[in-house]
């Protein structure tokens, strides 16, 4: 893992009820072979120092078989002794086995077709999420109906998934908050042109209507082990309010 950038970015959101909430965005952290432990316990270290509400994971957490890296997936579990963690699939996880995944991140909330609700400040926010379009080729459900179905009936929601394509769903639903990953922010310039022809956005923070679309660059690196213009980050999105600011 190259040495990330910590960030703290404010989005704008039209619904006061999540005005000063602060979520802890992570995503392809692509852990393998060679990845390292102490890389793990540095990303540890990192987050116990922040400040955030909980955490939210976008995907490709692996990038080979579980069995090979059962020990950094065990550390890597304990990000939840400091928040809750909420992750979705990436196709680098269904690639390399998500039940696998499942049973190593006991600790963390798998949200693929799912939601939940959490309480802030008195308030119930749900967190909805769906697997990632990868998931036909293995024969998972990706169930948009559903998620769509759910974000339309409950405005008060936060839908994540892995690629940036997905931002329609949360436009479309008038979700205030669309989180994903996917593109490593293009990893090596020039390849960012080559992820703008088949993703929406490359990297960071954008409105779409009533909604705001943040896209990480993520943690871990995909081929070769090397970024250029392209920074890894760990990411605090701090909620603020339309009729606040």
């Amino acid at each position: 893992m190259n040495l990330p950038i910590t960030k703290i970015v404010e989005v704008l959101i039209d619904h006061q009820f999540l005005d000063g909430l602060k979520i802890l965005h992570l995503s392809d952290l692509h852990i393998n072979k060679n990845f390292k432990l102490s890389s793990i316990n540095e990303l540890l270290s990192i987050c116990e120092d922040l400040e955030y509400d909980f955490v939210v994971i976008t995907g490709d957490i692996i990038d080979c078989k579980v069995k090979y890296i059962k020990e950094k997936l065990h550390l890597l579990n304990n990000l939840s002794l400091l928040r809750p963690v909420y992750y979705i699939s990436g196709n680098h996880d269904i690639f390399y086995g998500l039940e696998d995944l499942k049973k190593e991140l006991s600790n963390f909330i798998l949200m693929d077709n799912k939601s939940t609700s959490i309480d802030f400040k008195g308030k119930q926010i749900n967190i909805v999420g769906i697997s990632d379009r990868f998931a036909k080729f293995f024969n998972i459900r990706r169930d948009e109906k559903k998620a769509s179905s759910f974000l339309k009936a409950n405005t008060n929601s936060i839908f994540i998934a892995h690629q940036p394509k997905d931002y329609k769903i949360a436009v479309m639903n008038k979700t205030p908050l669309f989180l994903c990953g996917h593109t490593h922010g293009g990893q090596i310039f020039p390849f960012h042109f080559l992820v703008r022809l088949v993703q929406p956005f490359l990297n960071g923070l954008f409105y779409r209507k009533k909604t705001a679309i943040y896209v990480s660059r993520g943690l871990g690196t995909w081929g070769i082990n090397f970024r250029y213009k392209a920074d890894s980050e760990i990411t605090i999105l701090k909620l603020i309010s339309k009729s606040v600011k």
